[in-house]
């Protein structure tokens, strides 16, 4: 029978296992275009139940027709809705979005706050909302918990819990805190490249040597490469107008095919 994980080994492999993948993409970052607090703000609510791509589509338009706060919050439902539509769940988040504008100029001087307690009164505006928009926009950092992150520290034994916030503590527990939004960024890179929901590339992953789930998903290298879509490569595939410098290292690669032991390659 293995031996129970001490506190002390979890948290070495917790730390190994990001900076491994800060090897893996080096240039990990939130795949939502924005220009500033305001348009991040809105493109993370609208972020809800669909991909980052789909905002990405949605948002330029979106934002030369609604420019800031005031224009937002006077936004007509059927017109704002038809721009939104392609995001789903297009009502619920018109609602929230003229709601969210029209709290911003009432109580902020349509700004977008710095402070976690204040974005949270925003109407559609969770912890995850909060800590995305803080840790992109004004540098606080914060771990931003979507089905991704969430999935990933299961596998990785970082926590048992389903709950957001619990997940959210006890992960940012294990890290100090400078690291939590970079963590977030690199966990859900790989999330989305390669350990998927359904079914996880384990013969295709970098950190397979210090994940204790590997095994769940293929193992079989040539199997588990096809199952990678646009993601192994690190592009920004989320984004309309990606950065210029390329998301995966061109000295850190992942090992296709590695078996517990085996790590990643430079």
């Amino acid at each position: 029978m293995k031996k129970p994980e001490s506190r002390l080994a979890l948290v070495r492999r917790a730390r190994r296992i990001n900076r491994e993948l800060g090897e893996l993409y080096p240039g990990a970052h939130c795949e939502l275009d924005y220009d500033d607090a305001f348009q991040l703000l809105v493109a993370v609510v609208l972020s809800a139940q669909t991909t980052d791509r789909s905002v990405n589509n949605v948002t330029p338009t979106l934002f030369a027709r609604y420019p800031d706060a005031e224009a937002l919050a006077g936004a007509e439902p059927a017109e704002l809705e038809a721009i939104i539509k392609p995001t789903g769940f297009f009502r619920a988040k018109s609602r929230a979005l003229t709601g969210l504008a029209q709290a911003l100029c009432d109580n902020f001087g349509g700004r977008v706050p710095r402070r976690h307690a204040d974005l949270v009164t925003l109407p559609g505006v969770g912890r995850k909302t909060a800590n995305v928009v803080l840790g992109e926009a004004y540098g606080v950092p914060g771990i931003s918990v979507d089905t991704h992150f969430g999935r990933l520290a299961r596998r990785f034994g970082w926590t048992a819990e389903d709950d957001p916030v619990k997940v959210e503590h006890e992960v940012g527990a294990l890290f100090p805190k400078k690291d939590w939004t970079l963590l977030s960024h690199r966990v859900i890179f790989h999330g989305r490249r390669v350990c998927h929901a359904r079914k996880p590339a384990c013969g295709a992953c970098g950190i397979a040597s210090l994940c204790p789930s590997y095994g769940e998903g293929e193992t079989d290298p040539d199997k588990a490469r096809k199952l990678l879509k646009y993601e192994l490569a690190g592009q920004p595939g989320q984004r309309l107008r990606p950065p210029a410098t390329p998301v995966l290292a061109t000295g850190a690669v992942p090992v296709i095919g590695a078996a517990p032991g085996e790590g990643t390659a430079t």
